[in-house]
């Protein structure tokens, strides 16, 4: 149990990968602060892991508003009296098709939740971290800012954003205990994907098995199994790595 005691507030925990990363992080011991727009999803999430013998809250949360980041660090306080980790899984997908024909103000809000919105996650937590004189934050990336895909373009640049945002952050925070990184994630199983192979139809089954074809490791990775790398992250495992960009996609972007 690598975070065990380890309070950690978890963005984005929609059906995917944030809401996989709660539920692994409470198995490796984490209390864990359940965050998303969809109080109802969070609730279902938050229930599950306390049944199970774990900690965990729900707080609803839209990252584009300080007011609500701001709610959330203190909720993790008020009920266990610090912040340890802050996992900024919250993003928006403008609509697939080429990026020049990218409606603006869908990028402008993938940048919003995924660059600021984990900015202002940041902002809410550090103080506490910074006083603790220990943290971890990991922001969850893609593959396409590596390896340009079609339909990614809107989605890629605001990730890009994060990218950076992360480098920045983890000399900014020198001395100060608290360590940023990155994880790239490439193509998972999990509920968005299924849903998404499911919509080909007839060419599903086909377009699965190509896919897991191009993977170096065999098989499309995932969510759950993905979500490992970020606790490493979180862990003390990991406390000589800041500013660090970690490929989690079963080698795709070696195979590109």
């Amino acid at each position: 149990m690598i975070l065990k005691d380890k309070v950690v507030i978890i963005t984005g925990a929609g059906p995917g990968m944030g809401q996989a990363a709660c539920r692994g992080a409470a198995k490796e011991g984490a209390k864990v602060v359940v965050t998303a727009r969809s109080k109802q999803a969070i609730e279902e999430v938050a229930h599950e892991i306390v049944a199970a013998g774990g900690e965990a809250i729900a707080v609803p949360l839209d990252v584009t508003q300080m007011d609500q980041c701001q709610a959330a660090a203190k909720a993790a306080l008020d009920q266990w009296g610090r912040i340890d980790g802050l996992v900024n899984s919250a993003y928006y997908h403008p609509d697939w098709g080429p990026l020049i024909e990218h409606d603006i103000d869908q990028v402008l809000q993938a940048f919003d939740v995924g660059a600021a919105g984990a900015l202002r996650m940041a902002m809410a937590v550090f103080p506490t971290m910074k006083a603790q004189g220990a943290g971890s934050i990991v922001n969850i990336s893609t593959l396409c800012t590596r390896k340009p895909m079609p339909g990614e373009g809107g989605y890629g640049m605001a990730k890009g954003a994060l990218n950076h945002m992360t480098r920045h952050l983890a000399v900014e925070f020198g001395g100060t205990g608290v360590r940023v990184n990155t994880t790239l994630m490439g193509w998972m199983m999990g509920a968005p994907l299924e849903g998404f192979i499911e919509g080909l139809g007839e060419g599903a089954e086909a377009f699965r098995t190509q896919r897991a074809s191009e993977i170096p490791v065999g098989h499309i990775p995932p969510d759950a199994d993905c979500a490992k790398a970020v606790y490493f992250l979180l862990s003390d495992y990991a406390s000589e790595v800041t500013g660090a960009m970690l490929d989690v996609n079963g080698g795709d972007w070696v195979a590109a």
